[in-house]
């Protein structure tokens, strides 16, 4: 018999909320997460604002000890995990831990910990950094911060794509649900890349938007004045169970996890390919495993930064994937109130699709007021929308050229 994937849990912390449902009535009305850098004196850098978790207090969520252990990507990732937990009603005590995992995504792993500590080593030298400093830093400290707080002895792993992290993470997630290799698993991305070099970085590299004047409004997914995305932070978290697993028990199901497709570009490090070859690759073969027809879609959650180039090759890959069906398709960008999360953007795309889904509500793409002839299709502009959403995609793409794309349907 064929194993099925479905969505029981969800859990989220990004800079709209440190919640679900508060994500997504702030989402959904059109808010913006993005404003001035306050982590960190950000006046001598060329872009000095992002999409800052504010407030955040990992010790109100978790155990402070362990919290003092983790780096920030961590600490978002497990009390998102804890959300996603508590969402999907499990109880581990009850469930055989060598059948329930954690595959998550991270871009960068723990960017806070390697900078605190290399100060720390360039002040009075390598007997003051922390013995926590690897554990920290790693990028598998999420996956197994999580595993071991909950008993898990299944697969237990970190996808580290760039950009395409987490939706990679959950990829993997639903092959492993489908080859009876788990019956739960955790999956989804977190990423905190926004520290002093994270930013630098980004900065040196042109892929920022630089619309200091006016925070709220610089991430312009599909507009004809886009100049680049707005960097973020936060995670995106989701519970993956086998069909009749969360069957039996029960279980409240938001949707169910159709199809993956993965691909490269093989084209340049950070740049997309100019066609979007890629990217087509990666929706056809999501497609393809999901047993789809492009006209059976009502929803894409693109992955849409902001970027001249990405936002135009990702609009000539939908168009080719989906034909003619692309006129009658919604499509909205997350990134346009949340900033990109990197690593994390996948994961949180899901929980928007799983969302959209359930409420039959398309939120909009905000920052919308010119359009562009190259990115053509129809993203909800500035309000919400009404529209009954049965198939959904999303799409993640990432330096070094990797693509995904998942596929998610009513149950």
């Amino acid at each position: 018999m064929t194993r099925r994937a479905v969505i029981t849990g969800l859990g989220t912390v990004n800079p709209l909320s440190d919640n679900v449902a508060g994500f997504w009535e702030r989402l959904c009305s059109g808010h913006s997460g993005v404003g001035p850098i306050s982590r960190f004196d950000a006046s001598a850098f060329k872009v000095r604002f992002a999409g800052e978790v504010q407030g955040f207090a990992p010790e109100t969520r978790m155990d402070g000890k362990l919290a003092r252990r983790m780096d920030r990507f961590a600490q978002f990732a497990m009390v998102s995990a804890l959300d996603a937990v508590a969402d999907s009603g499990l109880d581990f005590s009850r469930e055989d831990p060598f059948r329930c995992g954690v595959i998550l995504g991270s871009g960068t792993g723990g960017m806070y910990a390697f900078e605190e500590e290399t100060a720390k080593y360039q002040q009075v030298g390598p007997g003051r950094v922390s013995p926590f400093f690897i554990p920290k830093m790693m990028a598998n400290a999420a996956p197994a911060a999580i595993s071991i707080h909950y008993g898990l002895n299944g697969p237990n792993t970190s996808i580290v794509s760039a950009c395409a992290s987490a939706a990679d993470a959950i990829a993997f997630a639903l092959d492993s649900i489908r080859l009876g290799r788990a019956d739960v698993l955790i999956s989804g991305g977190a990423e905190a890349a926004l520290t002093p070099m994270g930013l630098a970085g980004f900065c040196s590299a042109k892929a920022l938007s630089e619309r200091n004047d006016s925070p709220a409004e610089a991430c312009r997914p599909f507009d004809r004045d886009r100049d680049g995305f707005v960097l973020g932070e936060g995670a995106g978290v989701i519970v993956i169970e086998e069909y009749e697993h969360a069957r039996r028990r029960g279980a409240n199901i938001y949707c169910e996890l159709l199809g993956a497709g993965q691909s490269s570009d093989a084209h340049h490090i950070t740049a997309p390919h100019p066609e979007g070859l890629g990217a087509l690759q990666a929706i056809n073969l999501a497609l393809h495993d999901a047993r789809l027809d492009p006209g059976e879609f009502q929803y894409i959650n693109t992955h849409a930064t902001g970027t001249p180039l990405g936002d135009k090759a990702e609009t000539k890959a939908i168009r080719s994937a989906f034909g003619t069906a692309a006129d009658r398709l919604v499509v909205s960008s997350t990134k346009s109130m949340i900033g990109h999360l990197c690593g994390a953007s996948g994961g949180v795309a899901a929980i928007v699709c799983a969302l959209t889904i359930r409420d039959n509500v398309v939120h909009p793409t905000i920052n919308y007021a010119t359009p562009d002839p190259d990115c053509d299709l129809d993203c909800v502009p500035n309000e919400a929308r009404q529209q009954r959403v049965s198939h959904a995609l999303a799409t993640s793409f990432g330096f070094g050229g990797h693509n995904c794309g998942l596929v998610f349907g009513k149950i």
